[in-house]
């Protein structure tokens, strides 16, 4: 059934039946139940049994629940800050090692490397003393080969000179000239 807001703020007669509980309005007074003074012992012993009750469901249950789930979730964490300490501690060692055995490696790299340097300048070092020798070698035999082909130029040239000049001589007078007279006139030519 539809109720009117006027219909709703009628008072019902008297003995009849209200609409909503179905129940009749006899000796209703107008104060709200929790705020009688009537109903004030039994709400107060009421009370103090919930709370005693849940006082002690709190205290013998749900406080140790908390209690030793906090207890464990501390453990846990105190258990974890340990591991992360001792696996720091780990780490710090391993890069330590690390930096270490890297030094290490790098002084060990810089002797190889001036080893090698070394080596490789001795042994450019002695081929350029090999090829400079051999090099010496073959200039000495080249001067010596030039110094005999010299000499045997000179010794020749005299002789080419003599001959030369005698060719010389009878074309232009037409006469011959006896070789001690040319052998004579060259040595003088030389020495000029």
């Amino acid at each position: 059934m539809f109720i009117s807001p006027a219909y709703a703020e009628t008072a019902p007669a008297e003995g009849a039946t209200h609409t909503e509980t179905g129940t009749a309005h006899e000796g209703a007074s107008g104060v709200f139940p929790p705020f009688d003074s009537q109903t004030y012992p039994s709400q107060i012993l009421w009370l103090v049994i919930t709370f005693g009750l849940f006082y002690m469901l709190m205290q013998k249950v749900i406080a140790p629940r908390i209690g030793s789930i906090l207890e464990q979730r501390h453990d846990r964490i105190a258990q974890d800050l340990d591991e992360a300490s001792r696996l720091k501690a780990e780490a710090d060692a391993a890069v330590e090692a690390y930096e270490k055995e890297l030094a290490a490696a790098k002084s060990k790299a810089g002797s190889i490397a001036s080893t090698a340097r070394d080596e490789a300048k001795a042994k450019a070092d002695a081929e350029r003393a090999a090829v400079e020798a051999d090099l010496t070698a073959k200039v000495a035999a080249a001067e010596a080969r030039i110094g005999e082909i010299k000499a045997k130029a000179f010794t020749e040239v005299g002789t080419i000179a003599e001959e030369t000049a005698s060719a010389i001589v009878e074309q232009l007078i037409g006469a011959t000239v006896s070789e001690g007279e040319l052998k004579a006139a060259v040595s003088a030519a030389k020495e000029a």
